[in-house]
Formats: structure tokens, sequence, C-alpha cells
């Protein structure tokens, strides 16, 4: 007998707990099942639909075998609960069970699933996120990179990794590094002058594993101005006096200075610089002291400390020049300004770390204009590169080299090949006039007597009138050698100055000294107005000037047969070599003059009396 039942939506779960219930209700009146008696088969439950329920939406009819031991029991106990229309057996509450499971099962497999998809993107997103970082950091470890390379092609960085002196911190060194922060215009100034420079000289210190502290010595010396000149007859970028300079076997003629030889001169500055390090046993700060005093006078205030039992560093010298005292301060300061730039703010003017030159061997004197043309440059590019060059053209006897830009250097090389030596120089032909000598010859032109009688051949200095001589000579207006020394004399007096400017013919005897007292002026203020050491030797016919406060020239006529009052009278005596023409050159007068006020011959003889009038308060001309 079949029960039929018509499940309405939804009624599945109510089922269950129905039957649940029904089945913990009945289970005590069941009896207990006798082994020998054959189970019964369990019933199947298959819904029926009627047609009436096709029809209708499809309420399916459950048939349920009443054979089943349960279904049995489960009528007897609750047949009044089932609907009076259907007599019929009770669901297969273990297959109801099952498939709930089941879809419990799924459920748990799909939130398995989905906790499982879950952990696959916050994987994913964790590997995003390493994969992000692991950028980050590549771009940062970049950015690293290129920030040291870009340190380590500055020369400025190059210098700070090789500083080997240690820190001097007291109150001497920080009014120096006061002074440097004060003026950032002079620091931004000495940098833009390094710049040609620094890696030459950073170059020559690691090769001698030296402190490269000592690149920072031409700041204090000359703020790297290659043309530097001090009032102790000191020149070039390191500031090396004469003697030093011929101890140190540097060149110095009319043509060529080695002191401000770029290359010459750092070689043989840190030599000497080496050289007192040895002689105080390694102690740089007064081996810095002895580069600027002498290594005399630094022993010396040495010995004065230890006789008083005082310390013998330089910090405790006190028998030393003031210049002296504050010279290895200043050095000290730059240390530290150049060691810590951010903590100073100071804003480096940035220089490769290469040399930014090539060096071109020549085999000859060469003129400076014709050189820079060759080139492609200015002439004043072409002197600072080449500094040592005192006139219009390399030195005769060398050196035969020349420093030009890394990429001018080919193409000068291919032009000069061109030229042959002997047209690289201009060759004038002179006519000797009645009077000259090889003196005033070599004046004219702008070059040496030597010179003059090795290309003439001409023994001693005896030449005729009228005769003919091979003078080399500029090719160029000698104003476009701005940078040549008697350019940059003329630059230095022709500088406007208050007071009244007049000139002066240096006379035999003469002296800075003797002639400043004439005038009312002191030595060293006649000596920076022409750009000379008031220790400098004059030379006869040279010509100074003079800047005096009240004017005291006056309108003259050397054409006056007699003297005025304006004019001095004097008595001259002819030396060897002497001219008519070079001594009226000498006194700012005219041969004319010199023939009216006395009677000559056809030649000056050594030892003859001359009587001149000239005007010796101003000798303007």
């Amino acid at each position: 007998m079949f029960l039929k039942y018509k499940p309405l939506p939804g009624d599945r779960n109510l089922l269950v707990l129905a039957f649940s219930a029904l089945l913990m209700a009945g289970c005590s009146s069941l009896q207990p099942v006798d082994p020998s008696v054959a189970t019964p088969a369990v019933a199947v439950v298959t819904p029926v639909a009627s047609e009436s329920e096709a029809d209708t939406g499809g309420e399916a009819e459950l048939a349920i075998s009443s054979e089943h031991p349960w279904t049995q029991s489960a009528a007897n106990v609750d047949q009044n609960s089932a609907p009076p229309a259907q007599q019929a057996e009770y669901l297969d509450f273990d297959t109801l069970m099952a498939q709930t499971e089941l879809e419990l099962a799924l459920l748990r497999k799909r939130e398995a699933r989905l906790a499982l998809e879950r952990q696959r993107l916050r994987e994913a997103e964790i590997a995003v996120e390493l994969e992000l970082e692991q950028q980050r950091l590549q771009e940062a470890e970049l950015a690293a990179e290129l920030e040291l390379s870009r340190l380590q092609s500055n020369a400025w960085y190059r210098l700070r990794k090789g500083m080997q002196l240690s820190a001097a911190d007291n109150v001497r060194v920080d009014a120096q590094l006061k002074w440097f922060m004060d003026h950032p215009g002079y620091m931004q100034r000495v940098m833009e002058r390094a710049r040609p420079i620094l890696p030459f000289v950073l170059d020559e210190l690691e090769q001698r594993d030296l402190p490269s502290e000592l690149a920072l010595l031409p700041i204090v010396e000359s703020a790297y101005q290659a043309f530097a000149y001090s009032h102790g007859r000191a020149s070039g970028m390191w500031q090396i006096i004469p003697s030093t300079g011929r101890y140190l076997g540097l060149k110095q003629n009319w043509w060529y200075d080695g002191r401000r030889d770029i290359i010459e001169s750092t070689r043989a500055a840190i030599t000497y610089l080496e050289s007192l390090a040895d002689q105080f046993d390694g102690d740089w700060e007064l081996a810095l002291a002895a580069y600027n005093a002498g290594p005399g006078k630094i022993r010396s205030a040495v010995r004065y400390n230890k006789k008083r039992k005082r310390p013998t560093d330089f910090w405790h010298l006190t028998n030393i020049r003031k210049e002296t005292r504050d010279y290895v301060p200043k050095l000290f300061a730059l240390r530290e300004l150049f060691a810590h730039p951010d903590k100073y703010q100071l804003d480096l003017v940035p220089i490769v770390n290469e040399v930014s030159y090539k060096i071109v061997e020549l085999d000859g004197q060469i003129d400076l204009a014709l050189a820079a043309d060759l080139a492609g440059i200015t002439v004043n590019q072409l002197y600072q590169l080449n500094p040592a060059f005192n006139r219009w053209a390399t030195a005769p006897n060398g050196p035969h080299r020349l420093l030009l830009p890394r990429d001018k250097a080919e193409q000068f090389k291919l032009a000069v090949a061109q030229i042959p030596p002997g047209k690289r120089i201009n060759w004038v032909r002179h006519k000797i006039k009645n009077g000259e000598t090889l003196s005033h010859i070599s004046q004219k032109y702008r070059t040496t007597i030597p010179l003059i009688r090795e290309v003439n051949n001409i023994q001693g200095n005896r030449i005729r009138a009228g005769k003919y001589l091979m003078v080399p000579t500029a090719t160029k207006s000698l104003n476009t050698y701005s940078l040549s020394q008697q350019s940059r004399i003329s630059a230095i007096q022709n500088t406007n100055r208050s007071g009244t400017k007049q000139f002066h013919i240096v006379r035999s005897g003469q002296s800075l000294w003797s002639i400043s007292r004439n005038y009312g002026v002191t030595s060293q203020a006649l000596a920076k107005w022409n750009g000379i050491a008031p220790i400098d030797t004059l030379s006869v016919g040279q010509k100074l000037v003079v800047w005096t406060r009240a004017s005291l020239s006056q309108p003259v006529s050397l054409n006056q047969s007699h003297p005025s009052s304006a004019l001095h009278a004097l008595r001259y005596t002819v030396r060897k070599g002497d001219s008519l023409y070079l001594i009226a050159d000498r006194f700012n007068i005219k041969v004319s003059d010199i023939r009216r006020w006395n009677q000559l011959g056809k030649y000056l003889q050594p030892g003859q009396k001359l009587k001149l009038y000239v005007d010796i308060t101003s000798q303007s001309g």
C-alpha cells in the first residue's frame, strides 16, 4: 500500500526534520530484530506524478513500501498524523540524510574551493607586492649606482676619497672656515679656475700615494690662478719663487717661465712637498708651513720651542710670521669644507674626473696666434692652458710642447703638419738704421738679442747701418697676445687709479726704492702699479707708471736749444752698446735734440759725455 504525499515547494528541509522527529519518537517501541528473520527489502521512494499534478505544476507523489519495519512501526505510533486521504509509507530517512550529507559535503567542498581561491588570490597579491618591492629595490639600487657613478666622475669626490690628513679642530681653523663660507662667490671662482687642472693634480698625487688635500694648496697660494705673481716674486698657481724654481729644475727665461707651466710646476711643487714631509718626519703640518716660510725658518721655530720646553707641533709654534700662522689653518679649513660640502652648503662646481687637455709635442718654435688658429680656439684659451709662455711664441730652445683641448688636438696635428717649421714663425727683414743696436732692434720686435745673433750668425754686438737682419716676430698685432707677459703688465699699468698718472724711464743705478722716494710714494705701491715685485731688478730704459696726488707734469718743448725752467740738465756717459736712438728712447727725448745739444761725429764712443735736457718730474711722452 502506498501513501501519497504532495510536498510543497521549500518543504524538503521540513520533511527531513519531521522524519527525524518521528524516528526518535518511535525508536522505543521497536522490537529487537530477530536475526533468523530475513530483513525485508528497503522500500524505494519513487515520486509518482498524476495527470492532474503534471497539469497543475508537478506536485510529486511519493510511494513508500509498507513492508519496511520502521514504516510499520511509525504508522502504528502516529497513524493519525498522516492525512486521512494519504495512507502511505514514510520517506526513506537514510536516503534523505545521505542526500543532505552529500549537499553539505558539496557545500563544504565549495567553501574549501572558495577558501583555496582566496588563498590563491592572496598569494597572487603577495607575489605582486613582492615584485613591486623588488622593482622598487632595483630602482633604488640603480639610482644609487647612478649617484655613485656621478660622484665618481666628479673630481671633487675623488679628492674627498683620497684625503689622508687628520682633521684639525681649533679656533684658527674655524676662523678661516668662516671666511670661506662668508665668500661663496670666491669659492665658485676658485672651483671654475681649477676645472682644467684639478684632475691632473690628483693624478700626480695618487701616483705618489700622497694626501689628496695637497690639491687644495693652490687655492691657498693663488686661488688657482696660473698667472699669479706675488710681492715676494713667487709665480704661478703653486707660487714658486725663482730660487726654488731653479733648485727644482724649472726653466726661467725671457720666453718661458716653468713656474707657470701647469705640468712642470705641479710636478716640481709635489716633489718639493714630498721632500719637506721627509725632512719633518712625515709631519705634514710642519711641511706645509715650511712650503710657505721655508724649511730653515720652521726648523728655527721648532728649536725655539724646544729650548723653552714647549710642544713643537705646528699649532704651538710662536716664532713664525702671521702669514705662516694663517697658512696651514687655511688649508685645513678647505679640507673640512670639501670633506663635508653638504654640511656647509657648498655648491660644488662639477669637474669631470679626467684631464681635459692633450699634450702635443712639436719639433720647433711656433707663433701662439698661429697655433690658436690651427686648433680652432682663441689666443686667450691657448694661453690659459699654456701660461708659461711669456711672449708671442713658444721658446726657441723649448719646451716644444702645447696643451690643447682634447677635442681640438687631432685637428691641430693635421693642420700643423701642413706647415713647414720655417713658416711657423713670421720673419721680418729689418734694415739697420744709423745708431741702432741689437738691443734696440730686439726691443722693437719683442725678441731677444741671442735669438737675433743665432739667426743672423752675428758674433758680439756690432752691426752696421744699411745692412739687413732677419728677425722673427709675431704674426699678428701684439694686442692679440693679451696674456703675454708684456700685455699683462700693460693691462696693469693702464688700470685707472686715483691721482695723476705719470711715466718714468728707468736710468742706470735706479731701483724701485730710489724712484719711489723721488715721487713720494712707497716702493710697494710702485711695484703694484707696474705688476712687479718690490725686490725685482729694473732694467735701464724700462717704463714705469707712477700715480701721484698732484700733477707734476708741465708742458715742455724739447725743440729748444737752451734749457727752460721745465728741463733739467744732466751729463750722460755713453756706455758700451749705447746708441743715440736708445738714449733718446730711454729719456723720452728726440735724437735730433741730442744732436743739436751736442757736437757729435758719426759714431758714439764708450765714455763719451753727452749733455741732455730732461724733464725728470714726469718723463711723459
